[in-house]
């Protein structure tokens, strides 16, 4: 689904917004860099080990832990609001999944048109083991927070978050082009 990232994407500075910002810009321009960076190398490192170790993209595991979450399975329009990815991009990660017999796909019950998407049973197995993985990854990530810290950045970032709901001017349904 995707490409191997250039040895030039891991090079120093390249997953490091915050080299573009010096003394001269304001703190909250300097403070989001920071932000950026440390989230983009977070999940450049996760992606990294679902890739080696499981054989599998970000967005795959997304979908994955999308539907390990609803035991009914969930809808194709469904998934892809909530991946906020769209309609093609979920079917094509769903093509790929079913191929390898992680996911199956019946007809919605009401609606003729659509589809409900569920784990099989070899999926809940696969998730599982990655799940466990990926936990494991980000306390490893975060670990240079100690424990107060990481609850005290969460408490921020919650302020944050609450606070950049009310400005926000898009929707969270609106899907991105490439997950």
């Amino acid at each position: 689904m995707s490409a191997n990232p250039s040895p030039a994407a891991h090079a120093p500075g390249a997953t490091d917004m915050e080299v573009r910002a010096h003394q001269g810009h304001h703190a909250s321009l300097r403070l989001w860099l920071r932000l950026l960076s440390a989230t983009t190398r977070i999940e450049d490192t996760i992606r990294q080990r679902l890739r080696e170790q499981f054989g599998i993209t970000l967005p795959r595991f997304d979908l994955m832990a999308q539907l390990e979450r609803e035991s009914e399975g969930l809808s194709m329009g469904e998934l892809s609001r909530r991946m906020m990815v769209t309609g093609g991009n979920v079917t094509t990660i769903v093509d790929q999944l079913e191929r390898e017999q992680l996911v199956q796909r019946h007809p919605h019950a009401s609606d003729r048109r659509a589809f409900i998407v569920h784990l099989t049973p070899a999926g809940r197995d696969a998730f599982a083991a990655m799940a466990s993985a990926h936990e494991a990854w980000v306390v490893e990530l975060l670990s240079p927070l100690p424990t107060a810290q990481q609850a005290q950045l969460h408490q921020l970032l919650g302020t944050l978050k609450s606070g950049t709901a009310s400005t926000n001017t898009r929707t969270t349904d609106t899907p991105k082009e490439n997950p």
